[in-house]
């Protein structure tokens, strides 16, 4: 036998690979909650079918169509990168921790809703690399997590593991459910593109007939703001106030 390196790639270290959605890398974490009904509407201005239903077409069937690999989920990526930079893990392997699969069902004759993810390859350490810089290692300090744990080896790991999967379902719930409600589109036009970014008398600037500078356009006149195309007519009315 002749060792020709340290990894064989059959790992999969921060690649997309079945066998780490299949058997697991890391940490396989399953994080479960059952959300009241009155919850879901009062709170999150939708229903426990409008979200289940919603929850079967986009993450299930939709993620199935794309040929998707750990990837049955709406945006867990956001939240668990989030958790590896401020906790000191390899960004990096967001690529395979970031697998999870979102299921959600009717739960108590149809009232409630049960949500569950499923998360087998949680890469994540307690000890060494970015554990030890000041700011990460302050965050893992306050989660009661930093370093080892002194009786039982691997438990922090363990505990960080399962708030990375349950900051994920929060997550999950979060954005499942401004798309059902259609809040998160007429969030952004309220937030994010309903104002000009720049002051209506200032003149945009145009190349100049040479091109070596950029000079401004006395003649440009100031486009009007956004507002909602009539794509988005048919949605429910949002509120910018709580």
């Amino acid at each position: 036998m002749i060792v020709l390196a340290l990894s064989g790639n059959y790992c999969t270290d921060k690649k997309p690979a079945a066998i780490n959605w299949i058997e697991g890398r890391g940490k396989s974490i399953v994080a479960e909650a059952v959300v009241p009904g009155k919850v879901v509407e009062t709170v999150l201005k939708t229903t426990v079918d409008a979200l289940c239903n919603l929850n079967t077409k986009k993450n299930l069937i939709g993620s199935a169509m794309a040929g998707s690999v750990g990837g049955f989920n709406a945006h867990a990526a956001n939240i668990l990168t989030a958790v590896f930079l401020a906790t000191g893990q390899d960004p990096a392997q967001n690529v395979e921790s970031s697998n999870c699969m979102t299921l959600m069902e009717p739960v108590n004759n149809g009232k409630d809703l049960l949500m569950t993810v499923s998360m087998p390859c949680i890469e994540v350490g307690t000890v060494g690399g970015g554990t030890v810089l000041a700011p990460q290692g302050a965050v893992l300090e306050m989660l009661g997590f930093k370093g080892a744990h002194p009786t039982h080896p691997g438990q922090n790991a363990q505990s960080l593991a399962r708030l990375v999967a349950s900051a994920c379902m929060a997550g999950e719930l979060s954005l499942m459910s401004a798309l059902a409600a259609g809040h998160l589109v007429r969030a952004h036009l309220v937030h994010n593109r309903s104002q000009a970014s720049t002051p209506a008398d200032t003149p945009g600037p145009v190349p100049s007939m040479t091109g070596a500078e950029l000079v401004p356009n006395k003649g440009a006149k100031t486009l009007p703001s956004l507002t909602p195309s009539s794509s988005t007519a048919s949605l429910p009315p949002y509120s910018a106030k709580p």
